[in-house]
């Protein structure tokens, strides 16, 4: 199966269904009153993290989800039905960020979580609701509030415990291949690997944990050369990385120049991946000169750092590895990436936005814009009267006749509001 980590989608929740303008009637019941029901809720988006995906594949195919709107309000004061959500599945791991901010909306870490990202439309009131003693049979209903609509980039991002990190061809996914059941490609050419894998690896002492065999890495990862950006995102929720290492030498390449080069990119990525614990691991430790390669590696990196020689094709060394793995992930703390990144706050203080912003369109015409405003004129049914009567005197409430006159609007002038218009007249 294609393996796809990075999706953008666009999502729209349901409108609220509109209210409705009746009045009973019934024998003997003379001047029954207003009897015009609410309209239903719209339907929200909302995301839910499953076990059963391991890729964002189906978001490739289908790139737009709506939720129905609710049903309309009826006479007898009886409610539109409420719309039912619209639900997305997405694998666990899935971090989800609006597209047009990059503001980080979700993170689903365990099967099951789930998040209302899109908010569904409240139903519009009927004219029941309108009555008063001054005006006891309305003729005013409300439409129902639009849907939350945008845009959103889903990127998954694997939930291992280790991850296998290195130059291609260095022979991680040999290594996952001898430490567990997974089955990744193996060939004798750079990037074999273009997809992660995951095994699940079984301590003989009886302890285990995930290891994900990643693509690999080439000097400038970090800014997102040959593909870096998106192999590094799967490292971010790692809490040891095995460092692999070719001790053969191979394409004349120098292990200690590749040790330097690819902690240079984990430290240059974002995650602080350098403040954790790493295991090195020289592999191919049975070819010819690897045994000299070893000691000039051991004596430049100094005894500080502890290295593990292997040969993971003929499955020597290997335990060694699996032990000191186990044993770092026992102390290795859990990095949670909210602690970490500066756009992810708890709590966050957001400019009230202005209710109506007054555009000079030129020639006599006239444009407001603003989300409060929008709403109001988007949910207010203008068929009659006393509907347009009601938008009026919110509209001088909020200012914006005043707004205008200032503006400099002349009596005559066109002023639209989404796809209302009307007469400026002072």
């Amino acid at each position: 199966m294609q393996f796809i980590d990075k999706a953008k989608i666009y999502i729209e929740a349901g409108k609220g269904g509109d209210g409705t303008v009746a009045f009973r009637r019934e024998a003997h019941v003379p001047k029954g009153g207003p009897a015009g029901g609410d309209g239903g809720k719209g339907g929200s988006v909302i995301f839910e993290a499953t076990t059963s995906l391991s890729t964002l594949l189906d978001l490739k195919y289908k790139r737009v989800y709506k939720a129905r709107a609710g049903g309309n309000g009826m006479p007898k004061k009886m409610h539109g039905a409420d719309a039912g959500d619209c639900v997305i599945k997405v694998p666990v791991g899935t971090q989800i960020t609006e597209a047009e901010t990059g503001k980080i909306m979700a993170d689903l870490t365990e099967d099951k979580q789930h998040v209302v990202l899109a908010k569904g439309g409240r139903g519009g009131r009927g004219n029941a609701r309108f009555a008063t003693s001054r005006n006891p049979a309305p003729q005013i209903c409300e439409r129902g509030e639009p849907g939350e609509k945008f845009d959103v980039v889903c990127e998954l991002k694997l939930l291992a415990d280790v991850g296998l990190v290195g130059f291609p061809s260095v022979g991680k996914s040999t290594l996952l291949s001898v430490v567990s059941r997974a089955r990744p490609e193996i060939a004798d050419y750079h990037f074999t690997t273009i997809v992660p894998n995951l095994g699940v690896v079984q301590v003989k002492d009886g302890r285990s944990f995930v290891m994900a065999d990643l693509p690999g890495l080439i000097e400038g990862a970090s800014q997102g050369k040959g593909l870096g950006h998106q192999f590094l995102r799967h490292i971010e929720r790692c809490r040891v990385i095995v460092h692999v290492i070719d001790m053969g030498a191979v394409d004349g390449r120098d292990p200690y120049e590749d040790y330097c080069t690819i902690n240079e990119e984990l430290g240059q990525y974002q995650y602080r991946l350098l403040e954790r614990p790493q295991i090195v691991v020289a592999n191919k430790i049975d070819e010819e000169g690897a045994e000299e390669n070893l000691k000039r590696f051991k004596e430049k990196v100094g005894d500080d750092v502890k290295v593990y020689p292997i040969s993971a094709i003929i499955h020597e060394g290997v335990d060694q590895v699996l032990y000191a793995v186990a044993d770092a992930l026992e102390n290795a703390p859990k990095f949670d990436q909210e602690e970490i990144q500066e756009n992810t706050v708890v709590y966050t203080m957001k400019e009230e936005e202005a209710p109506f912003v007054v555009h000079n369109l030129g020639n006599g015409q006239w444009n407001i814009t603003g989300k409060k405003i929008e709403r109001l004129v988007s949910m207010t049914s203008l068929v009659s009267d006393d509907a347009i009567k009601r938008l009026s005197i919110k509209m001088r409430n909020m200012g914006i006749d005043e707004a205008l006159r200032q503006a400099g609007a002349q009596d005559g002038d066109i002023v639209s509001i989404l796809d209302f218009e009307f007469e400026f007249y002072d």
